[in-house]
């Protein structure tokens, strides 16, 4: 009987199925290297993007940060204006309201009183003044007490024959009245009637 040597043919299959393998594992690591090297990439595109996003918005932000601040001051300088205007409405009405106390002041002062200096602070006027008697003074600080834009008279300091002649020294406070603007306006007419009642009894 013949005898067939099969050795050679397996081993011809064996190389075969081993350049096979070794084929599929080549093809296998370089399709592993592309699928990384495109992640990388695709990864690297992403996060490229992500931070131009970021710079964006760092950008934006502070854009927005100048304009709050821009806001900001704007806020600052309308209540520096508020308070500019507040104070020049307060001296506009002062205005006014000096003139009247002058006057009230010539007004309440009784005969034999006579002042040396008047200063104010705020709403506080401080008299200094000479009087014939106490009485005179006790005078002052009713005519002060009844006046319509002094009140609150306060006797400070009141003394007799020291360098005054043969009156008495005195210092008292009072307190200014800021009246409304209304009554500001009685007071003015009232004022001006008057001094038109005066100029036609003088022309009588």
């Amino acid at each position: 009987m013949p005898r067939i040597n099969l050795l050679p043919w397996r081993e011809g299959q064996r190389k075969e199925r081993k350049l096979a393998f070794l084929v599929a594992l080549g093809v296998a690591a370089v399709a592993a290297g592309v699928a990384s090297f495109a992640a990388y990439l695709l990864y690297g595109s992403m996060i490229e993007s992500q931070q131009h996003r970021n710079d964006q918005l760092r950008r934006e932000v502070k854009t927005l940060d100048k304009q709050i601040e821009e806001i900001n001051n704007l806020e600052t300088d309308k209540l520096r204006f508020i308070a500019r205007m507040g104070i020049i409405e307060k001296l506009q009405r002062s205005r006014p309201e000096i003139v009247h106390v002058f006057d009230e002041i010539v007004h309440t002062l009784p005969e034999g009183v006579y002042l040396t200096g008047v200063k104010q602070t705020e709403r506080r006027l401080r008299f200094d003044g000479v009087a014939q008697s106490s009485t005179r003074v006790s005078s002052f600080m009713r005519n002060i007490d009844a006046s319509q834009w002094l009140r609150n008279p306060e006797l400070e300091v009141v003394q007799t024959g020291k360098g005054t002649g043969p009156g008495s020294s005195f210092t008292l406070t009072a307190e200014q009245v800021s009246a409304t603007p209304q009554e500001s306006g009685n007071a003015a007419k009232t004022k001006l009637r008057k001094a038109s009642l005066g100029g036609a009894g003088g022309r009588q």
